[in-house]
């Protein structure tokens, strides 16, 4: 089995043949009754369309099909030529979200963004490295991470997107960062479906830019609750057989439990903005940051803390053992390293 991480996606053309199968007499019936000319063959049936309005505009009428061919009903589209190559089918309903949310399909295949990087500093405030995060290209498209994240999602692109954002990172890392400065990278756990075959394309890309896997730390995020840990786990211990460290991100918050901290063990436990924000006035805040730490410390662990924009939430988080801070109090994220590598944060 090949999973979607794997596999590879063609933008659609502005012109060319939509396939579809299996061609069912309604389907037949209502293409032509919408002026469509329909060339039948052994799989089902194709159409012409000379421009992508038309494409969608015959997306639209099929709606009326009975909801038992629509399930069953699968699409491809490619280039005005007959096809050389084994066609890769799309479900109707997958294929008319694509149609649907046209723009940011297009942002994900043309892989129009780029990698942004944040500062990561330690207790005496030296830049020790940086996350990566995924940005729209000045000339592309604009877009936010999560809108980009959910339409891939819909669509069936997510393991496609999460796979070229962290090749994106791996690649920005190479061009502006010195050996010996850590790189944050995200992942979604869900878009991996063999660790070993589906992180190929991670471990080649650090191996043909002649990086050092040690200065990687992959770092879980995931917008729904993680279901199967021992998978979690599996992936871990590929990251790390590879010599690569591994993160957990938004502990504290939403699906982050420190149930799952513990039973993962990431090498790096990075803590929810929402228990940052003025811990340093709040005594709650202020336990519950405690008791991440310490158990983090407990299985060995490094500790960062995310979202600092006051000197007092640093000072708070420095003075309890957290070894790495993160946040606009130290810099916005950027296209390019802010300071020489191992610089200290200065204020005006």
């Amino acid at each position: 089995m090949i999973c979607d991480n794997c596999s590879t996606f063609e933008p659609i053309e502005d012109q060319g043949i939509v396939h579809m199968k299996p061609a069912s007499g309604e389907l037949i019936q209502l293409l032509e009754v919408n002026g469509y000319a329909i060339q039948e063959n052994n799989e089902g049936c194709a159409v012409k369309y000379r421009v992508r309005a038309e494409l969608k505009s015959m997306i639209k009428c099929l709606k009326p099909l009975p909801l038992k061919i629509r399930q069953e009903l699968f699409f491809c589209v490619t280039g005005g030529e007959p096809p050389h190559e084994r066609l890769t089918w799309t479900p109707m309903r997958r294929f008319e979200l694509q149609m649907e949310h046209d723009d940011m399909v297009s942002v994900i295949l043309h892989k129009q963004f780029t990698s942004y990087m944040q500062p990561i500093v330690d207790p005496s405030e030296r830049i020790v490295a940086y996350e990566f995060l995924l940005r729209p290209v000045d000339w592309g498209i604009a877009f936010q991470p999560y809108e980009l994240f959910e339409t891939a999602r819909k669509t069936g692109l997510h393991s496609f997107l999460d796979r070229s954002a962290r090749i994106s990172a791996i690649e920005t890392s190479a061009e502006w960062l010195p050996m010996g400065m850590k790189r944050f990278v995200n992942f979604l756990p869900s878009s991996i479906y063999d660790a070993e075959m589906c992180l190929s394309h991670t471990f080649n890309t650090i191996d043909k830019l002649q990086l050092d896997p040690k200065d990687f730390v992959f770092e879980v995020v995931e917008t729904e609750k993680i279901e199967d840990i021992k998978h979690l786990q599996s992936i871990f211990e590929v990251y790390r057989s590879h010599g690569i460290s591994v993160a957990m991100d938004d502990v504290g918050a939403g699906y982050s439990t420190l149930e799952q901290m513990v039973r993962l063990k990431p090498d790096y436990v990075k803590i929810d903005r929402s228990l940052i924000d003025h811990c340093d006035r709040s005594h709650a805040q202020q336990k519950q940051l405690e008791i991440i730490t310490n158990m983090a410390h407990d299985f060995g662990a490094m500790v960062l803390a995310e979202g600092i924009e006051r000197r007092e939430e640093f000072h708070f988080c420095r003075d309890i053992g957290i070894e790495l801070s993160q946040g606009y109090l130290f810099g916005k994220p950027a296209e390019r390293p802010p300071l020489e590598p191992h610089s200290r944060i200065t204020y005006s």
